[in-house]
């Protein structure tokens, strides 16, 4: 019988934080994602002795968890958080109030009642640590101190018996509690490579590698490559070509994997998937038996299209070139080669996080079998690769995605005719490989390198290391050992994919600033390590302004003609608002149809706006709200409604309204009522009664007064858009935005 065979690779990566010369790690997310991720993921498997996987461990990410576990790692997060709160300074508390918040809302901080607390606390101050800072007593801070360290603690981990006393303490922390949760870091994370090196040695896992410091491979063999997969893509004024510095990127990759795993890789997820011939002889020299890229590469070397029906599948003939191994030969290079499934990886990283866990599992176990399916009726056996982050897409799940996994594993082990093997197994035992001779330069993202060459910063940063390079060159031979060490090691991590990925206009970060300054002090290090004073145009940012998410609170009562045409565009003055510009985030692939938010009540109506980006999308899809009054301190919301609109031909087609907790349809368009108003042309717009939620506007002197009833105080809405049946967007991203029940008087008031 034919064989569905499922790829799973966890590309696992951070980038190199540490500033050689001072010794400080910038930023303290290798730690983070160390303590909540990383173990987990490979543990997990323990439970699942039939599932097989590859994880991908980039070597820069390796010995800064080594860094950290030798107790030689220090970040100004990790040193703010360890700080007895009597002894922090002023700036200290406003870096904690910053940057100890920075995880997710919603399954992070709000998983934690009272670091949940802590946070309203600060957003309450308008996120502006200055004013947040008279709010917090020094219990306040040992509370976030603590807090902001558990967040990210493993599931495995929360359940040890000091962590888990901890957490059901709530609150209150001693100094002893705050310097355990420290401490005991270094533990936990001395834990996370020998459980890969277990699971790599009974078999469940295999290990592969990557350049060391991620760098984009076939762009540090020759920036001109850029062009090549997008011809007329404006390059640097300096042509970068160091195809040695990419063999020894490799090199050093592959000893170190063999030095800490005992196993020398027989595999590698290139940078970002990024490969070219060049870089495919490279690695061939040096005994790589396979590399890994997206099928977008695969499509474009072919010279054909993924192209997907609507429920997203292959047509047969595609089907076939997709699902399989395949055999690059050119002359002397030869290369086993798998292909992601785009759609259905993509589907892990950003759209289950969003459906419960068991509909998710069966939903993707599916997906799999119904891609493989053309080859399974044909009689011949496939191949469907799954490759994504080990780490960034988990804190979009509550606990981390392991319910969600724990499913999926279940299934897919109990299932017939389907096994889930390591890259390796998966070539050992395929029998009808497809050859291929010629490979189109490209990474996982659009086939193409433009997110890290093209723009104006993303070339700056091309030319400052060529000049960082060449300096290196005229000074190296008159430079001692420890110099040239030290220098030629700052040009390789200056090579990371990472500082580009903030460059141009496609990723923004809370941490662009710190990426930016980062770079520039590495290559700064490469001048002063050589006896050299740096060229001042390091001294100035590369980054330039960049577009970043916007919250505005209500200010005004509203009172809009709901029409769905953006030119009344005054009628919602006033109304709160939450804007992104959709390139905001980690994770690059996520397809965004929506752009901003507005939402806003008068006396007797709340209102609400949903803007998309471009035009209103074709084909069928639903638009939903879900709305919640609030009283203070309660358990659970007063009253909650769900909107539900399914749009085909860019027209709604039917709504309805909906007591969300008791199921009660109170209007629809079958049977509308005249308190309801709904309307999409260019945006969709809705209007209903404040009466409907049980919330009514307050005085702010009433509604804080001590003996006054219990109340609603806000209201919170969150809109989202679905497509075959699965969440495609939604604003916020991640929480709600906030409405305060307040007579127009106070909503002008809190403005000033």
């Amino acid at each position: 019988m034919p064989v569905t065979r499922v790829v799973i690779l966890w590309h696992q990566h951070q980038p190199f934080y540490k500033d050689l010369v001072s010794g400080e790690y910038r930023l303290p997310w290798v730690r983070l994602h160390a303590l909540k991720d990383y173990y987990g993921m490979v543990k997990l498997l323990d439970e699942f002795p039939d599932v097989h996987q590859t994880f991908n461990l980039v070597p820069s990410l390796i010995t800064q968890i080594q860094d950290y576990v030798a107790g030689t790692a220090q970040d100004p997060f990790l040193s703010v958080a360890a700080k007895a709160t009597s002894d922090l300074t002023s700036a200290e508390r406003r870096f904690g109030l910053r940057y100890l918040f920075q995880a997710n809302p919603q399954n992070l901080i709000g998983r934690y009642p009272r670091y949940r607390e802590l946070w309203e606390r600060v957003q309450s101050a308008g996120d502006a640590p200055e004013k947040a800072e008279r709010y917090f007593q020094a219990q306040d801070f040992t509370d976030l101190q603590v807090f902001s360290q558990i967040a990210w603690f493993d599931e495995f981990f929360l359940d040890e018996p000091e962590v888990a006393r901890i957490i059901q303490k709530g609150r209150g922390f001693s100094r002893d509690e705050q310097n355990f949760v420290i401490q005991h870091q270094r533990e936990l994370l001395a834990k996370v490579l020998p459980a890969h090196a277990a699971a790599a040695k009974r078999g469940g896992a295999e290990i592969s590698t990557s350049p060391f410091y991620h760098p984009i491979l076939p762009l540090v063999c020759d920036t001109n490559a850029g062009a090549i997969s997008s011809p007329g893509l404006p390059l640097p004024n300096n042509r970068f070509r160091r195809p040695e510095d990419a063999r020894e990127q490799l090199l050093r990759g592959l000893d170190l994997h063999e030095q800490v795993f005992g196993i020398r890789p027989v595999g590698v997820w290139p940078s970002e998937g990024s490969v070219s011939e060049e870089v495919l002889s490279i690695a061939q020299k040096l005994g790589v038996q396979w590399m890994a890229t997206d099928e977008g590469v695969l499509g474009r070397s072919l010279g054909v299209g993924f192209a997907r029906d609507g429920n997203g599948r292959l047509p047969a003939n595609l089907a076939e070139k997709l699902y399989t191994i395949h055999r690059f030969q050119n002359g002397q290079t030869e290369m086993n080669m798998i292909f992601r499934d785009h759609t259905i990886s993509d589907l892990v990283g950003f759209v289950y996080s969003g459906m419960p866990a068991q509909d998710a599992a069966n939903h993707l176990l599916h997906n799999i079998k119904q891609a493989a399916q053309p080859l399974v009726d044909s009689g011949r056996d496939a191949m469907v690769p799954i490759i994504l982050d080990g780490e960034n897409a988990w804190e979009y799940y509550p606990q981390s995605g392991r319910e969600f996994l724990r499913r999926f594993y279940d299934a897919l082990q109990k299932e017939p005719g389907v096994e889930a093997v390591t890259v390796a197994e998966a070539i050992a035992r395929h029998k009808n490989t497809a050859s291929f001779s010629s490979l189109v330069p490209g990474s996982w993202i659009d086939a193409n390198f433009n997110v890290w060459i093209g723009a104006p910063e993303d070339n700056r940063a091309w030319d400052y290391i060529y000049h960082a390079r060449q300096f290196y060159e005229q000074k190296a031979s008159t430079a001692s050992e420890a110099q040239r060490a030290l220098a030629h090691e700052e040009l390789l991590i200056a090579e990371g994919s990472d500082w580009n990925w903030w460059y141009g206009p496609e990723h923004h970060s809370a941490n662009d600033r710190e990426f930016d300054e980062l770079y520039r002090k590495h290559l700064s290090n490469v001048y002063q390590a050589l006896g050299a004073t740096p060229p001042d145009y390091l001294a100035q940012p590369i980054i330039g302004s960049a577009t970043r998410l916007a919250v505005i609170p209500q200010t005004a009562y509203i009172h809009p003609h709901i029409t769905g045409e953006r030119i009344r565009y005054f009628e919602w003055m006033g109304a709160a608002s939450f804007t992104t510009d959709n390139r905001a985030g980690a994770m690059h692939g996520k397809q965004f149809l929506l752009e901003s938010i507005h939402a806003g009540i008068n006396e007797s109506n709340v209102y609400g706006r949903l803007d998309f980006i471009g035009k209103v999308p074709d084909g069928e899809f639903k638009l939903v709200v879900n709305l919640e009054s609030w009283a203070d301190d309660a358990p659970r919301p007063r009253r909650a409604l769900r909107i539900d609109a399914t749009v085909v031909g860019q027209k709604i087609q039917s709504w309805e309204v909906a007591n969300s907790g008791e199921q009660e349809v109170l209007s629809s368009s079958a049977n509308p009522k005249n308190e309801v108003t709904l309307a999409l042309v260019r945006s969709f717009e809705f209007g209903l009664p404040l009466s409907w939620l049980l919330a009514s506007p307050v005085s702010l002197s009433s509604s804080q007064a001590k003996n006054a009833a219990p109340v609603a105080k806000r209201l919170r809405l969150r809109f989202s858009l679905w497509q075959n049946g699965l969440p495609a967007d939604a604003l916020p991203p991640e929480g709600w935005i906030e409405l305060q029940l307040l007579e127009e008087k106070d909503l002008e008031a809190l403005r000033h």
